[in-house]
């Protein structure tokens, strides 16, 4: 991830596996400022991967993460310089290849049992959203 991230392409790359993102990288989330509530990928993705208490800070302030905060608070996997955010990434992916195939796929689904345990989570926050989006 680098430059900004709003919308549809930061929820796809909160949702990597592993997340890789530039120091510099400009991670927004704009729900409340467009008058909604922070409703789908926020309402789980944010507080599972950096906390409640940061999750709402930023959520419910739309205030701009860094690529390297989003490190220090746990909302990304590593933060690098722009210059290594390529060859990074084709390192991990490397490693990940040439480990046990099953045993990666296995460990994926089993972590990914907390984004399903939250359904209700989503659904909640996506009708208030769209209500939102009915409002003024």
């Amino acid at each position: 991830m680098h430059g900004p991230a709003v919308g549809a392409g930061l929820i796809a790359g909160l949702l990597a596996d592993i997340l890789i993102a530039t120091k510099t990288a400009r991670i927004i989330d704009g729900h409340t400022r467009l008058g909604v509530a922070a409703g789908d990928h926020a309402a789980i993705v944010w507080p599972l991967l950096c906390g409640m208490a940061k999750a709402k800070y930023y959520l419910m302030l739309c205030e701009p993460v860094s690529g390297e905060e989003a490190e220090r608070i746990g909302l990304v996997s590593l933060a690098v310089d722009e210059s290594e955010l390529i060859p990074k990434a084709f390192e991990i992916a490397q490693k990940l290849a040439n480990r046990s195939q099953t045993a990666i796929r296995w460990t994926k689904y089993a972590l990914n049992n907390w984004l399903r345990s939250v359904g209700p989570v989503f659904d909640t926050s996506l009708a208030l959203e769209f209500m939102g989006f009915c409002g003024a």
